[in-house]
């Protein structure tokens, strides 16, 4: 299967940037749309983005017009560039398998696992 490792979250404050990493391995990731997802604080894991391998994307409304997803095929790695960041952005960053037709980026069903999950990143803005 798939996994994901990401990576490049910190501290920052508001109005700043943050770009995160996430390294994927594991077969048929050439035929997968990933997806970024984040869990603030006492809240459900949200879908915020997500990118076919061709470079297609979607961004979702909490993020939209803030936040581009970008993919290097070559490397096997989906960024997140993150500018004008608030404080309702912090929380866990993770990356996970999203259907190809999904304008939600929703992850696969095998994701009700929670094993599925990589480590995340954490981001966290405050003053």
């Amino acid at each position: 299967q798939v996994q994901f490792v990401e990576s490049g979250g910190g501290s920052v404050q508001p109005g700043g940037s943050l770009r995160l990493s996430c390294a994927a391995s594991g077969p048929g990731l050439e035929n997968f749309r990933v997806g970024w997802f984040r869990r603030a604080p006492g809240r459900e894991r949200e879908a915020i983005s997500c990118i076919r391998r061709d470079g297609n994307s979607t961004l979702l409304n909490p993020v939209k017009g803030r936040f581009t997803t970008s993919r290097d095929n070559a490397v096997d790695t989906i960024h997140l560039e993150m500018n004008n960041l608030q404080f309702e952005d912090s929380g866990e960053y993770f990356c996970a398998v999203v259907d190809l037709l999904d304008p939600l980026c929703r992850p696969l069903p095998w994701y009700r696992n929670p094993d599925y999950w990589g480590k995340g990143t954490l981001v966290t803005v405050s003053a």
